[in-house]
């Protein structure tokens, strides 16, 4: 009997058979995954807060909540944005202030790019924005090597209503990416700036970067507690015109997320599994914990919140500390201290009772 040939694919649910083919150079641009929240109040310092992939950097420019909103436009098979809302306003911004929503790219997957040769690739940014706050609001290229900025700007022409944006830029033909998993190129939406950033000319091309080209004709969304901004639907893509957004499978997105954070509990579970291993004495146990997809980099940074070490023959003990003994970027061997219970056996680490305090252990190999 004849055996039949079944395709396989690694990207997940039928991403074959949906015309996936990773023209989108971000993740996330849909803003669907929100591993750490899906709202952040109270944000006066950087960092990632909520969206993955999409963090903030801010120096004294108001204070600010991010969130995942399900306010989308219409029609357009979104279903969720980003969100910033002013909540203390800076109507009168320092020199130095500034806010950023920005996403980091990999250099080795900028390759294609060509940067650095004749043969430069130019790029398309497009995305969908919204905002009560209409006038100029600039976007900001930042190529780590070489330390080049390309700087272009948009107009939000009417308040509260969706407006898609399309920005093209040349290729780079002096300077190239690294080919290596550390920053190769920073797009950084501005959402403020003081004049230490607005005071220039807006570049034409490539150029050595310079502060005061980097926002010229920025808006200041920090000047009153009515001011949000919403964007969604975030493409950037070879050539010089903008296609239909690429939609990715929701498992292969949150595959690709998982590559740079990694959150295990807080959704309510009790007593999810983490890792296995053998609790050594009465005070100690070592785990292997095997990531859901290997990481960015060797050596991610951990951290938990209420987790349990428990052999179900004792009482189960609270760990109260994390030591990586070995890590690399398909797991981590790590020792749990807690306090003392039961003589040496097998042991699992699983989740605590999440209703009072945070249940969670995070793998962060964040750009």
């Amino acid at each position: 009997m004849a055996l039949s040939t079944i395709p396989f694919s690694g990207l997940g649910a039928d991403a074959s058979n949906q015309g996936v083919n990773f023209r989108n150079l971000l993740i996330n641009g849909d803003m669907s995954i929100a591993q750490r929240a899906t709202s952040v109040s109270s944000i006066t310092s950087g960092g990632y807060k909520t969206l993955d992939r999409f963090n903030i950097d801010i120096n004294s420019a108001g204070t600010w909540t991010m969130s995942q909103s399900t306010t989308v436009p219409s029609g357009q098979g979104f279903a969720t944005s980003l969100k910033m809302d002013c909540t203390t306003a800076d109507a009168s911004l320092s020199a130095s202030d500034y806010l950023i929503v920005r996403t980091l790219l990999e250099g080795q997957n900028l390759q294609q790019l060509k940067f650095g040769t004749s043969s430069a690739e130019s790029l398309t940014l497009s995305f969908w924005v919204r905002s009560n706050k209409t006038g100029t609001y600039a976007v900001w290229f930042y190529a780590d090597v070489g330390n080049k900025s390309f700087s272009k700007t948009y107009t939000i022409d009417s308040a509260d209503t969706w407006e898609k944006k399309t920005i093209t830029i040349n290729g780079d033909t002096a300077s190239s990416f690294s080919n290596n998993n550390s920053i190769g190129l920073r797009i950084n939406w501005y959402l403020a700036a003081g004049t230490t950033y607005t005071s220039g000319t807006l570049p034409t091309d490539w150029q050595t970067d310079s502060n005061g080209d980097r926002a010229v004709g920025q808006v200041n969304l920090a000047d009153s507690t009515s001011n949000e901004w919403y964007i969604t639907g975030v493409q950037l893509e070879v050539g010089t015109s903008a296609s239909d957004f690429e939609f990715i499978p929701h498992d292969v997105q949150l595959q690709r997320c998982y590559r740079y954070y990694e959150k295990i509990g807080t959704n309510g579970e009790v007593y999810k599994p983490i890792g296995v291993g053998v609790k050594v004495n009465t005070d100690h146990t070592y785990t292997n914990i095997f990531f859901r997809t290997i990481k960015r980099t060797n050596n991610p940074t951990f951290s938990f919140s209420n987790l349990v070490s428990t052999d179900r023959q004792s009482t189960d003990a609270d760990c109260t500390d994390i030591d990586a003994a070995y890590t690399d970027s398909h797991g981590v061997h790590v020792r749990f201290s807690h306090s003392a219970y039961g003589a040496a056996r097998d042991a699992a680490l699983i989740t605590g009772d999440p209703s009072t305090t945070p249940s969670y252990f995070i793998a962060d190999a964040e750009l």
